[in-house]
């Protein structure tokens, strides 16, 4: 059996909070416990500022992985995803997938905006 691993997330971000729900679907083997960082009663083991900066991932060792190496982390628990997660085990994709998820953390709190204001209006 693979190991399990907690995903820790921020339950107020819409797109979070959909990425979370697919994960939830796909995750049929049940590999991953989640983790609201939001909710009062999470017991964080890191700063939740961090954790909320930032997509985490802890293993049974307690090892963390941020960023780029959470996801692949988190894709290699799902049978499905496990090929791109495996994928960015290759040299220099982890390196280039953290560019990507950099830069997405740039254009986060636009899209976070826009995913609220399109709830709110019922899209």
């Amino acid at each position: 059996m693979a190991e399990l691993l907690t995903v820790w997330y921020d339950g107020g971000c819409p797109l979070c909070t959909r990425e979370i729900a697919l994960m939830r679907r796909l995750d049929r083997r049940g590999h991953l416990r989640f983790v609201d960082v939001r909710d009062d009663t999470c017991s964080c083991p890191l700063d939740r500022g961090d954790l909320l900066a930032r997509f985490h991932v802890s293993d049974a060792q307690g090892r963390f992985y941020s960023g780029a190496a959470a996801f692949a982390a988190m894709w290699r628990a799902i049978p499905l995803l496990r090929p791109l997660g495996l994928l960015a085990l290759l040299p220099g994709a982890t390196w280039a997938l953290e560019r990507l998820y950099r830069a997405f953390l740039r254009v986060r709190p636009k899209l976070q905006r826009w995913m609220r204001e399109r709830e709110r209006h019922g899209g």
